[in-house]
């Protein structure tokens, strides 16, 4: 078990954030173990074809028998949502014994895997030259895998957010961490992590806890090191809508009343979400979906709130009831 102590302090610097280089390493445990990801078979099938077998080598490298992630290559986000240039500067500057250190970890009690020895080598200077291939490797990993995926991944990663900042709105942070994940426990004061390899227990001290959603977690990953400062990648909402090419069909009746647009919309409203997302799902262009928003709006069946330069559209009490009753 893992814990964190949370201080009234940590609590209000309880911050979530997006981690593009988070997805990029959660991404390599979906390659190496598919069965606990099974939302992703089709991608990893995909990516497995145009994958350097070189490169597909030292990608599996980065990743322990158990899983583990070295923390270096899953650093504390520093803003809302980094870049993944800035989070690999992050990585180049990465002290020499904190590479070492971390490596290790994650592959324990087993040895470094043969592509990771130099590490081990005296002086800096090997894992400054690892530290460059490895910052190379996954710029193009993320490129080829994932970057063509990131508008949409983003855009789910971003509705999890904001069901979660919700609730930790209305009912607080035990509301929060109840439904985060059956393996947390939130109790007076602490949070723990269930059923994780290392057991350690780490004190806030005001720093603050760090809430990452990703779509490549099955479970709640802390950092493997009791030196980093809190930080939590949980698995998101939405990662079974992220490859959905198309809607399923609708209800007979609430499509008799509002018609396959409309009751398709109500349908999918269930969680917020932006235009352009909606449109993507529907295949059709924004301005098409707009134009079925503004009469769902105008009845009263969707409410609409701004979050930063977007519009999130979500179903009003009366189209939860009618989409219920409707799909009944």
């Amino acid at each position: 078990m893992i814990s964190f102590r949370l201080d009234a302090a940590d609590l209000a610097d309880t911050r979530f954030a997006i981690s593009p280089l988070r997805e990029v390493m959660g991404s390599l445990r979906a390659l190496r173990a598919p069965a606990l990801y099974p939302l992703h078979v089709r991608w990893r099938a995909a990516v497995l074809q145009q994958l350097d077998p070189a490169d597909a080598r030292l990608l599996a490298a980065l990743v322990g028998d158990t899983l583990a992630l070295p923390d270096f290559l899953t650093p504390r986000p520093a803003s809302f949502a980094p870049t993944l240039d800035e989070q690999l500067t992050v990585v180049r500057a990465t002290p020499a014994r904190t590479v070492r250190r971390d490596l290790l970890a994650a592959h324990a009690p087993r040895p470094l895997p043969v592509a990771l020895r130099a590490v081990t080598a005296p002086g800096d200077a090997p894992v400054a030259e690892l530290l460059e291939e490895l910052c190379a490797l996954l710029r193009r990993y993320w490129e080829s895998a994932l970057l063509p995926s990131w508008p949409r991944m983003r855009l789910v990663l971003e509705a999890d957010i904001t069901h979660r900042a919700r609730q930790l709105a209305t009912g607080g942070a035990r509301l929060l961490f109840a439904d985060l994940h059956r393996n947390l426990r939130w109790d007076d004061g602490v949070l723990r992590v269930d059923r994780m390899r290392g057991r350690h227990h780490v004190d806030g001290s005001g720093r603050g806890l760090r809430l990452v959603p990703s779509l490549f977690a099955h479970q709640p990953a802390p950092p493997v090191s009791a030196a980093e400062p809190p930080m939590l990648a949980y698995p998101s909402r939405g990662a079974a809508t992220l490859w959905e090419q198309e809607p399923e069909p609708d209800a007979p009746a609430l499509t008799a009343l509002l018609g396959a647009p409309r009751s398709t919309l109500l349908r999918l409203l269930a969680e917020p979400l932006p235009t352009v997302e909606l449109a993507r799902r529907l295949g059709v262009t924004p301005s098409a979906v707009s134009q079925h928003l503004r009469v769902l709006h105008a009845t009263g069946l969707v409410t609409r709130a701004r979050d930063g330069r977007r519009v999130l559209y979500r179903r009003s009490p009366l189209g939860e009831q009618l989409a219920r009753h409707g799909t009944a």
